[in-house]
């Protein structure tokens, strides 16, 4: 079947750029524009509609903020699918999750050294000022999209080959349950704006809101790992399940 033509709605009393609203929506809801689909660029749009630029930026934001156009970087804008889901109360791997979901995981390795602990990463791992850590920082991508930038200490008395690891071919989680198995963990879970270098990696704009995991994870009682992890706001959402006990008594 032959795409439908790029047409706005007539005889509407709505501003313009509600009309491309209403008509990137259609196509989106009779599924003519799929979930995960690209849609036409700014230039094509102002090309086939012939309205400007400015018009057609709105229309595309709004839809973005509202959650039914993801837009990444120098890549395009696409209709959004269903947000994966983060697990909020379980220590799991992003790979797995990224993998049940019938996807591809992979992962860019953006910093792998060893560092010494300053004051600051010292009191978060619970060292001596001066020790010498891992610091790792990743980006996990699904289907080439990324949707994870995971910013990691670790101490090397609990992991001694971190470092030397291809964390292309592993994931940081994998290694440490391999390494010093951490069944304790803590999570703390904010709302924030990204830094420029974390959007340069993520592909996000600067208003882009992102949900932010600090993460500690324990083995035997020592605290092994601290991580920042990162998701884009739009691509992810964090979830969890709970069971409520009457009070005793």
């Amino acid at each position: 079947m032959d795409p439908q033509p790029l047409t706005l709605l007539v005889g509407e009393p709505l501003p313009l750029y509600r009309r491309v609203k209403a008509m990137i929506l259609r196509f989106v809801e009779t599924g003519e524009w799929p979930a995960n689909g690209r849609v036409p660029s700014e230039n094509e749009l102002v090309k086939s509609l012939g309205i400007s630029r400015m018009t057609i930026h709105r229309a595309l934001r709004e839809l973005t903020e509202a959650g039914v156009l993801v837009r990444v970087q120098g890549v395009g804008t696409f209709v959004a699918g269903a947000k994966p889901e983060a697990p909020l109360m379980e220590i799991r791997s992003i790979a797995d999750d990224v993998r049940a979901r019938g996807h591809a995981h992979s992962a860019t390795v953006v910093l792998l050294r060893s560092e010494s602990a300053t004051a600051e990463t010292a009191a978060r791992l619970e060292v001596a000022e001066g020790t010498v850590l891992a610091h790792s920082v990743l980006i996990h991508h699904e289907d080439g999209v990324p949707i994870l930038l995971e910013d990691r200490l670790v101490r090397l008395d609990s992991a001694p080959h971190y470092l030397a690891q291809d964390f292309t071919r592993i994931t940081p989680h994998d290694y440490l349950m391999q390494a010093a198995p951490m069944p304790d963990g803590e999570h703390v879970v904010e709302a924030v704006l990204a830094e420029p270098w974390e959007r340069e990696h993520l592909r996000i704009g600067r208003h882009e809101p992102c949900l932010l995991i600090h993460r500690r994870t324990w083995a035997a009682g020592r605290l092994v790992s601290v991580a920042r992890l990162l998701f884009p706001g739009s691509r992810y959402r964090i979830g969890g399940r709970f069971t409520s006990r009457p009070a005793p008594g």
